[in-house]
């Protein structure tokens, strides 16, 4: 029985110690002006689905939720954050060149035909990101007439 006491203390000793090492947040108040919906004529209600779903992941600046403060989850976040922006950033899209574009359009129409953007474990927790059929669709068809403009 000691020995589980032991093992108990160290443990959570652990769990509160890890809590003090920061991560680094993926904040920014500036919206630059190669962000995606500065460079493409996007409707209101298409620009909020993609901030909505999209953007705590694949943007500079994310919404962090309350459980973010919890390590180890924290790193977990910043690691996934870090993955999404470097496979997209939004921010980032006007200093794509249109081939990377192009290939970065045909990924989110991918993604989203097959229902792999958003993550299931990201909509899990923020029901609001889970995109209906509808709104499916409006982004599709947004991806498409970009797509459309890049070969023209």
């Amino acid at each position: 029985m000691k020995v589980l006491k032991i093992i108990v203390l160290v443990v959570l000793l652990g769990f509160v110690g890890i809590q003090f090492v920061p991560t680094d947040l993926n904040l920014s108040d500036v919206v630059p002006d190669t962000d995606f919906m500065s460079v493409n004529q996007v409707a209101k209600d298409i620009e909020h689905d993609l901030r909505v779903s999209c953007y705590d992941c694949h943007s500079n600046n994310t919404q962090y939720p309350w459980y973010n403060k919890v390590q180890p989850i924290a790193w977990f976040l910043e690691e996934h954050i870090k993955e999404g922006k470097e496979e997209l950033n939004f921010n980032e899209w006007g200093d794509y060149s249109d081939r990377r574009k192009r290939s970065k359009l045909k990924s989110i129409a991918s993604q989203i035909e097959d229902d792999k953007m958003p993550l299931s474990s990201y909509t899990l927790i923020h029901k609001d990101a889970k995109l209906s059929v509808e709104e499916k669709e409006r982004i599709l068809t947004l991806v498409n007439d970009l797509m459309e403009e890049l070969d023209n």
